[in-house]
């Protein structure tokens, strides 16, 4: 670390998984961060979970670079509880505990700096004369829930896209939750209950779970698992989503490797492989049905079904309902092009998150606010905005191997703190980033938003990182690894110590 790094004060909001690593990888670099948490735990979601969730990503993927799942764990997707356990092994193993305060919501982060200084005119991020990551006049105000105001040169926002901000969808005058009688809640308040609590919140009730996402057939299937056919579960959505078996889950990152990312187009590729990649993808897309299930995979919007899910159709317990559209009543529901509405005791809406604005009310100035608030791809390598100076966003990119990708985002990020590297100007990380968006916006359709394409490019997007951190991009021992096995966290171990 060189001497304008030391003694700089670093502060991480939220302890899950982006905080872990963020706390981790800037200690290890020399660094004292401060981490805030909101909660009394570690772990961001995976805290608080519906019992029958699992992961979605196979373990060997979903996994630390430095730190193994134990030998206890044989599931290929472990569940919650695992998931918790591992996490804490994980925050014990590396001493990130003493680091967190726990109990300590942070209502908003204000940037203070000289008033004759102007934003709007710096050519490069920060300000400083050359791209670094600490500014010499600069500095963040963290301000926690108990009014304390702590003072720090850089903010890492690791907040999680799923917790907090419920989406709820707006119903016409008459027609929304207040003239139901029944009760209505979203899968997070349904998420904080604890098995027994939801367990009777739930038993002998109608129960209609809105949705299609991950939590919403989980829900259900939890539910019709519970109630059976004597009192059945309505999932209710308005778009169908593909499914798959877990089994294909495994087998697409098991085929991940540099030859099939040939086939995917990358931002500012030059001609060879933009011929290359045109020659081939035909091949890529006729392996998929004609609905795009790649589309999906590249919005990440793909769903594990939980098991015994359409035995639970069959049985009765469990019923799916599609419409664009639907209102409450009295004594339930009224769905679209049905003349008689759908009796119901229990509404859960299982809808996702105001991930954007949740991200934009930290911010105490309007100007931040604007700079996050309806930017698709803001995020110049997924972490930095080039118009938010001495703050990095880790966990915001959308990803089924989330773990994986924050972690090496983590690395760099400690290593351009640490002055390893220097970021280039604010215009050239603009156009980076546009160039990003409008590749997603190319794959994902109207989903682009939730764009995963990045998941399709993790080794091109982890060469990218190597290079800026000055660390060798291929990983493996012989030429024709390097080109068909697949990449995992465990081929960058030991990317992160200081050189």
């Amino acid at each position: 670390m060189g001497t304008e790094q030391m003694g700089k004060t670093i502060g991480i909001i939220g302890a899950g998984i982006s905080g872990l690593l963020a706390c981790k990888y800037t200690m290890e670099q020399g660094f004292n961060p401060i981490v805030f948490e909101a909660q009394s735990d570690i772990g961001g979601v995976w805290s608080k979970n519906i019992e029958s969730t699992k992961l979605q990503t196979p373990k060997h993927i979903y996994q630390f670079s430095d730190l193994a799942w134990p030998h206890s764990v044989r599931e290929t997707f472990p569940d919650h509880n695992q998931v918790m356990e591992y996490l804490k092994s994980y925050a014990m193993h590396f001493n990130i505990l003493g680091r967190i305060k726990f109990n300590s919501k942070v209502i908003n982060v204000d940037y203070v700096m000289p008033s004759h200084e102007d934003m709007l005119s710096w050519d490069l991020w920060g300000g400083t004369g050359d791209g670094e990551p600490f500014s010499p006049t600069g500095k963040w105000n963290i301000t926690v829930a108990t009014t304390e105001v702590y003072q720090v040169d850089f903010v890492i926002m690791c907040i999680g896209k799923f917790s907090d901000l419920p989406n709820i969808p707006d119903f016409p005058i008459n027609k929304g939750p207040e003239v139901f009688d029944g009760e209505v809640i979203h899968s997070m308040d349904y998420a904080a209950m604890d098995s027994n609590r939801a367990a009777e919140f739930t038993k002998g009730k109608r129960v209609t779970v809105v949705g299609f996402q991950k939590s919403a057939v989980d829900i259900a299937a939890e539910v019709a698992k519970r109630n059976g056919p004597r009192h059945p579960c309505m999932l209710l959505f308005r778009t169908v989503h593909w499914t798959v078996p877990d089994y294909m889950i495994t087998l697409t990152f098991q085929s991940l490797n540099r030859i099939t990312e040939l086939i995917v187009h990358k931002p500012g590729e030059g001609f060879f492989l933009w011929f290359f990649t045109l020659m081939l993808s035909p091949l890529k897309y006729n392996m998929v049905p004609s609905h795009s299930f790649l589309r999906q995979i590249y919005s990440c919007m793909f769903t594990v079904l939980p098991a015994n899910f359409y035995d639970k159709v069959k049985e009765g317990s469990l019923i799916l309902k599609k419409s664009h559209n639907f209102s409450f009543c009295k004594n339930g529901v009224t769905v679209d092009g049905e003349a008689t509405p759908v009796a119901t005791d229990i509404v859960i809406f299982a809808t996702g998150y105001k991930s954007d604005e949740k991200l934009k009310n930290i911010f105490a100035s309007t100007y931040f606010q604007k700079c996050i608030f309806g930017s698709s791809a803001p995020l110049y390598r997924e972490c930095i905005h080039p118009r938010i100076p001495n703050l990095a966003i880790l966990g915001y990119a959308d990803s089924p191997a989330i773990l994986f990708t924050t972690e090496m985002r983590s690395i760099w990020l400690a290593h351009f703190l640490a002055g390893k590297f220097k970021l280039p100007s604010i215009r050239e990380m603009e156009d980076d980033a546009l160039k990003w968006e409008e590749y997603m916006r190319r794959y994902a359709g109207q989903s682009y938003k939730r764009s995963c394409v990045s998941v399709l490019l993790q080794i091109y997007c982890n060469d990218q990182l190597c290079k800026d951190m000055g660390c060798k991009p291929r990983r493996k021992n012989c030429f024709l690894a390097e080109l068909f096995a697949p990449y995992g966290p465990t081929d960058y171990k030991n990317l992160s110590r200081p050189m």
